[in-house]
């Protein structure tokens, strides 16, 4: 019987990992199925990601959507329980909740881990996202670091050195394989608008605190004001009910300057990050992949995992305070930075087919 494994995803930022990771297990003739556990359950957020990117339809869809953190995890990791039976090797890509309870179901089922993106940092403990990363990384069994330091900080943690292979960064691979395609994606609003900043916002920090949400709302209501030009966001289904809840959705929506759309594909976002005067976001995923199209980046957090952006001076961190978010902008727009080649933190393009080769190896 051939031995196979399982990825397990949730999410928007889960599915697009599997871009170039799909095709690289494909390559190298690895038997894989998709489990979606539904985290995120929103036509926009989901299933457009897989029409546009070509990846396989997953194999089983758990369907459990919303509910606290906690609510979230254990559900999955109920259903797992049967969805993994036949599973050899489960590979899961990031840090998301799904994450969590497909490491945890899989350790407990005696079925070995790969971790996509293993070693990453913010060292803030109030993330979720940051819990997630280290307990998965400490129930792996095989650990893919997408950088040196992502490798550093496992080996610093008392993780076995056997267990750990610096792959380089999926993400990266998606940006080099899709550069030359972005130009045919389309402006999310006609008449395209020339110049203009790119935002998202998503993070509990952000969307769940409502004195973050109120400063980032702010910010972005006075861009047009402090720099000149538009703003563009596509709003995450979670962060538009909470502009909602809290009746801030329309001074948003209604701020001079500010074009509030609908979610966009992938090939869009990077696009957008491609052509965007600059991008302010609190998205660990679209900071990297902004540093790696050569736009600066206003990281509306207090800490990152991907600390390189910030070292090399192409992302600012700020939090969510207006005047700190308006005084990173002005840097970026009256000082020119030194580019610096991204690839030399993320690998040579070819991190998804050295996973593949280990996964391969390790059936």
């Amino acid at each position: 019987m051939a031995r196979n494994v399982k990825i397990i995803i949730g999410t928007r930022p889960q599915i697009i990992k599997l871009t170039s990771l799909a095709g690289a297990l494909d390559r190298e003739g690895v038997d894989f199925s998709i489990i979606h556990t539904g985290q995120h359950y929103d036509f926009e957020m989901n299933q457009i990601f897989f029409d546009e990117l070509n990846i396989p339809t997953p194999e089983t869809h758990l369907g459990v959507c919303g509910g606290s953190h906690l609510s979230m995890t254990a559900a999955i990791m109920a259903k797992l329980e049967t969805a993994l039976e036949d599973a050899d090797l489960v590979a899961i890509p990031g840090d998301t909740n799904s994450a969590l309870a497909g490491g945890l179901a899989a350790a407990k089922m005696g079925i070995r881990v790969g971790h996509v993106e293993a070693g990453l940092r913010s060292w803030d403990r109030s993330m979720p996202e940051e819990i997630n990363r280290v307990l998965v990384d400490h129930l792996s069994e095989m650990l893919f670091a997408p950088t040196i330091i992502g490798y550093e900080n496992l080996i610093h943690e008392g993780v076995s050195q056997d267990k750990v292979h610096q792959t380089g960064d999926v993400t990266a691979d998606n940006v080099q394989m899709l550069k030359p395609h972005i130009g045919r994606a389309e402006f999310p609003i006609s008449p395209p608008i020339e110049d203009f900043a790119y935002a998202t916002i998503h993070r509990t920090e952000n969307v769940d605190r409502p004195e973050n949400l109120r400063n980032v709302v702010r910010a972005l209501s006075k861009f047009r004001d402090r720099h000149g030009f538009d703003v563009l966001i596509p709003l995450h289904p979670h962060t538009r009910k909470s502009l909602e809840k809290l009746n801030l959705l329309k001074d948003l929506s209604d701020a001079p300057g500010v074009n509030v759309v609908k979610p966009v594909g992938y090939l869009t976002s990077l696009k957008l990050a491609n052509e965007a005067k600059v991008v302010l976001t609190d998205s660990g995923g679209l900071q990297k992949e902004a540093f790696i199209l050569g736009t600066p980046t206003v990281t509306i957090r207090t800490t990152t995992e991907w600390c390189e952006t910030v070292e090399t001076g192409w992302s600012r961190l700020t939090g969510s305070d207006p005047e700190r978010i308006h005084e990173a902008v002005e840097e970026f727009l009256q000082h020119k930075l030194e580019r610096v080649d991204p690839m030399k933190f993320y690998g040579e393009g070819n991190a998804s087919k050295r996973i593949a080769e280990l996964l391969r190896e390790a059936l």
